[in-house]
């Protein structure tokens, strides 16, 4: 560890800090990334070495970064403010790379809702900052993680995964194969949307759940959008259905007993009616008809993407056992099966909200 913090401390003096730092500590429960908090003798930092494995193009990543939070700057809008190094560029390549971002201050962050009005204030915060990107050029910015969200892809190494069966685990899951396979014609809607122009392009965060977003300490209003590492084109959809897909469940991502995993239509309204609000005067038709099935499309692809690791030898998840990621797939199985019985009942929410 300390030799860890040495290598830290070193990378601090390729940036223009106000003050000298008194302490560099291991900061936040994140996955990706190994972050730090620094306190010099007037202001804080975050301070982060970079993920190259999972995010191997360094420049574009960072890039895509300081583009969509200068965007957001120049409107006023609290964002995540990136520290230049002292020649300039937005991180510091060395050994490892590098960036420091301001510390935003009187904040806190939620694992999970406590109520529905922290739940509204996320749907609000997601929305805003895709209105606030609405005039943002999203074909500019690169993808950080090719077919990051295109479910047709996926289902084809999902099928590939089923072919080889590296690991002999497909005998034990014949029925989560099974409801893939029987559903791949469900896929494709926004892909061939964005291709044909039905759908719009627009800046995608990708990430949309409640822990990305800094809530106010004292009043428990958003204030920033976080951990914008997969910002990329893509479709509103995406980034609606997702939050959808992990705030709207009753249950936790890896329950065992699926008789406690139902999607919540009560939690969606709280939600659709939060981002709606938001986005209404940017939203196209085309969008508004297919919340529903964003919601739909990004659990599936999240169960398809759980079962062809499991089936794969669990190669990309954490697990902390053998059938982790098929309890996992097993789960979203469940909550893509519900959301796609309520279609009809979802769709009208939406339209409901979007007239009121």
């Amino acid at each position: 560890m300390q030799e860890e913090l040495s290598i830290a401390r070193a990378a601090l003096t390729h940036f223009p800090l106000e003050g000298d730092p008194r302490t560099v500590a291991p900061y936040g429960e994140g996955h990706i990334n190994v972050t730090y908090l620094v306190v010099t003798d007037r202001k804080r930092y975050i301070l982060q070495k970079m993920n190259r494995n999972v995010f191997p193009d360094s420049d574009a990543l960072m890039q895509n970064i300081s583009r969509v939070t200068a965007h957001l700057e120049a409107k006023g809008i609290e964002t995540l403010h990136v520290v230049r190094t002292n020649s300039g560029e937005p991180y510091y390549r060395g050994e490892d790379a590098w960036r420091v971002y301001d510390f935003i201050e009187d904040t806190v962050t939620y694992q999970t809702a406590p109520d529905h009005r922290i739940f509204a204030a996320a749907a609000r915060a997601f929305g805003q900052f895709q209105r606030h990107l609405a005039d943002f050029e999203a074909g500019t910015l690169s993808d950080a993680i090719p077919h990051f969200h295109d479910t047709p892809h996926r289902f084809e190494a999902f099928c590939r995964a089923v072919e080889a069966d590296s690991c002999d685990r497909a005998k034990g899951a014949e029925a989560e194969i099974a409801f893939f396979l029987a559903r791949k014609d469900t896929f494709s809607r926004v892909r061939d949307g964005i291709a044909d122009g039905t759908i719009p392009l627009r800046v995608t965060h990708n990430d949309t759940k409640l822990n990305n977003i800094l809530m106010d300490a004292a009043t428990g209003e958003a204030r920033a959008v976080i951990d914008l590492d997969t910002v990329m084109p893509g479709s509103l959809l995406y980034d609606f259905g997702d939050a959808i897909r992990f705030g709207a469940s009753t249950a936790k991502e890896d329950e065992e007993d699926l008789s406690r995993v139902h999607f919540d239509i009560n939690l969606f309204r709280v939600y659709a009616e939060g981002y709606c609000d938001a986005v209404r005067d940017t939203l196209t038709p085309r969008e508004a008809e297919l919340m529903w099935y964003g919601a739909y499309l990004m659990t599936a692809e999240c169960g398809m993407r759980f079962l062809t690791d499991y089936l794969s030898g669990d190669t990309y998840f954490r697990t902390h056992y053998p059938t982790h990621n098929l309890v996992r797939a097993r789960t979203q199985i469940r909550l893509a099966s519900e959301m796609w019985d309520l279609q009809e009942e979802m769709q009208a929410v939406v339209s409901r909200i979007l007239k009121g």
